[in-house]
């Protein structure tokens, strides 16, 4: 018996008319995704390290070039940071990482939608899956590149307390933020190849915006570093729960108000992308 393949029936209407049965066919094909995510991101990570000769040692390079570079810098009286809760290359290096993570989350929808255009136009299958593969290749990286700070904290010194159980929430919500950037972009970057080209120039200058490598500012207006920049709460709290096991360097409120503005944000950005890209793969196969 040959077998059934699945019809979809396209319509005039908009799918923003009928929002119970979008949000309906949107948890259906999210459940129908997780295997064929999980092959595309086994898929895409063995090619990504395969065809390289040093492999997964180009994880740790980003954040220990960085690293040695700002030390280099804060030593040789170039910038002053002032006193960190830890010795400032753990610091740099803890910041780095998890600033990797955020650019990460967002270039991987980015970068996985693009290069699968020609499958898009041609077969269908649950575009959620292309999300949750972009999502497992930026959280397998992180994992890979944060074992570099395992020596970093033996030779510190630096044990983590109890509350370090609450950083793995902070990491989705990190990821979270930057899928929901990254979904908000992938319909123009498939259809304007500008993006890609601005996109290093932005997240270049966002690093320096945010609290990576120095502690967040106290003093105005450069205090409000840490509430506009929707990284810098995120970031933070991240590091004190690394370092210190609890939340001391940025107040609860920008940071309660980043979770709830990401949640709200990424749904509303899977609606988008699930409305959007049907338009956009049939300009693409005209």
């Amino acid at each position: 018996m040959p077998t059934p393949t699945r019809s979809i029936c396209y319509s005039p209407a908009s799918q923003l008319r009928t929002p119970w049965r979008l949000a309906s066919e949107m948890w259906r094909d999210l459940k129908s995704s997780r295997e064929l995510a999980w092959r595309l991101t086994v898929r895409d990570l063995s090619a990504k390290y395969r065809q390289s000769v040093l492999g997964l040692l180009w994880a740790f390079v980003p954040p220990i070039a960085t690293t040695a570079i700002f030390v280099l810098f804060n030593r040789a009286g170039a910038i002053n940071v002032g006193e960190t809760a830890v010795p400032y290359p753990a610091f740099v290096l803890i910041g780095t990482v998890l600033w990797q993570l955020f650019v990460d989350s967002l270039n991987a929808p980015i970068q996985m939608v693009g290069k699968s255009k020609s499958i898009l136009a041609k077969i269908n299958f649950p575009r959620e899956a292309l999300i949750l593969s972009a999502m497992g290749q930026a959280a397998f990286d992180f994992g890979i590149r944060a074992l570099v700070l395992i020596p970093a904290f033996l030779y510190y010194r630096i044990l983590p307390d109890w509350g370090i159980v609450a950083l793995p929430a902070v990491l989705i919500a990190i990821m979270m933020l930057g899928c929901m950037i990254g979904m908000l972009l992938t319909p123009l970057s498939v259809l304007y190849g500008d993006v890609m080209f601005a996109l290093p120039t932005i997240t270049s200058l966002w690093f320096f915006l945010t609290p990576v490598v120095y502690n967040p500012p106290s003093n105005w207006p450069y205090s409000l570093l840490g509430s506009v920049n929707p990284v810098s709460p995120l970031l933070v709290a991240a590091r004190d729960l690394f370092t210190l096991g609890t939340i001391q360097n940025i107040a609860w409120w920008p940071f309660s108000l980043v979770v709830f503005g990401v949640l709200l944000g990424l749904l509303a950005m899977w609606v988008l992308y699930r409305v959007s890209l049907p338009i956009i793969i049939e300009r693409i196969g005209a």
